[in-house]
């Protein structure tokens, strides 16, 4: 016991007891899809409290699913962003606002040119207070003239399994010099 706690109290001296992903302490999680995973996760990582943004698939039955098994429709998973962020910077409706912003939710299985379940407006939620936002959120945009009479297809489901894209995948944007993508 006293071996533990002088390991805890070590830890907490340099900063790591209590951490968690992204390397802070209180990180949470959200998960998004709107469309090709490469413009939303350019536009996440720009958002100040993010610490850090994956980009991968979720929402289907596949374990470890592939891009190219994820682009015959039949895995279930949508392209997806795990988005790691500090909540005394940002809220979670801030992140919110930004997955309105940067789609049409009114658009069901595609973005744009991209087209398929893949493609598909979601908000994943990790906790009740996040479905509360995100239900209360997506009524209020919906209440708004911004789409008139356009129902608001996004589905809200529980966070699953969330599968890490190929490493050519991440970063994709900046790693060839894009300032953004077709959204």
């Amino acid at each position: 016991m006293k071996l533990n706690l002088t390991v805890l109290g070590l830890l907490a001296l340099i900063g790591l007891a209590g951490s968690t992903a992204g390397g802070g302490t209180n990180m949470q999680t959200a998960t998004f899809a709107a469309g090709c995973f490469w413009g939303v996760e350019g536009a996440f990582r720009q958002v100040k409290g993010v610490t850090s943004v994956t980009v991968g698939y979720t929402g289907g039955a596949t374990k470890n699913p592939t891009y190219e098994q994820v682009c015959t429709h039949l895995t279930g998973h949508a392209e997806a962003v795990e988005v790691v962020f500090d909540p005394g910077q940002v809220s979670f409706d801030d992140l919110l606002n930004v997955f309105w912003k940067i789609h049409d939710p009114t658009q069901l299985n595609r973005q744009g040119p991209d087209t398929g379940t893949q493609y598909r407006s979601a908000i994943f939620y990790h906790s009740p207070e996040q479905t509360a936002a995100a239900r209360a959120s997506l009524e209020k945009l919906q209440k708004s003239a911004k789409f008139g009479k356009r129902k608001i297809v996004t589905q809200i489901v529980p966070a699953t399994d969330f599968y890490r894209a190929e490493d050519y995948h991440q970063n994709y944007l900046q790693k060839h010099g894009l300032p953004a993508c077709h959204l």
